[in-house]
């Protein structure tokens, strides 16, 4: 099946269940026909003791510089893009209310517009089951390792796999 559309797969690590309670420490995107990756770095973390999969902000991001982030995402946005960007995640619900807010806040808009797109959703209707959420990420070949870029990738990877009949 050839996708015409430009999807950009995303992932975010950030701590705080929300912008205005958290931050938002890294996000990578990949690009889903060329593989093409973005890593946006907002400040410098390291892994909660309790959950590896919490990042903990070791510095204080400048007004400054992550507005360049965003700046420089919405540039390799319109490079890599064919026209509208689809924005596509394994978690949209948390992953897309941190690129939403970033944008806003610092462009005055957001490129993907008002909505994400859900792998698990897509997965679970190709399946005939709504329960069946989870399945598909056995199909990812690179490790999830909360490296945003590395983890966007397998959800590109797995993407593929689903289109190409795997299951």
């Amino acid at each position: 099946m050839e996708i015409l559309l430009s999807l950009i797969f995303v992932d975010c690590e950030a701590f705080g269940g929300c912008p205005a309670t958290g931050q938002l420490t890294e996000f990578g995107a990949v690009e889903f026909k060329t593989h093409e990756a973005f890593h946006g770095v907002i400040c410098g973390s390291r892994p909660s003791e309790q959950n590896p999969a919490v990042p903990i902000p070791v510095e204080r991001p400048t007004l400054e510089h992550e507005s360049s982030v965003y700046i420089a995402f919405d540039a390799w946005l319109k490079e890599v893009s064919r026209d509208h960007p689809v924005f596509v995640s394994d978690n949209p619900a948390y992953d897309w209310q941190w690129i939403n807010d970033g944008f806003w806040r610092h462009l005055g808009r957001n490129p993907f517009g008002h909505s994400a797109r859900r792998i698990s959703d897509f997965y679970a209707g190709l399946m005939g089951d709504f329960r069946k959420t989870q399945q598909w990420k056995k199909l990812r070949i690179t490790s999830h390792d909360h490296h945003p870029v590395h983890d966007a990738l397998g959800n590109v990877e797995a993407f593929k796999r689903i289109l190409n009949g795997e299951r």
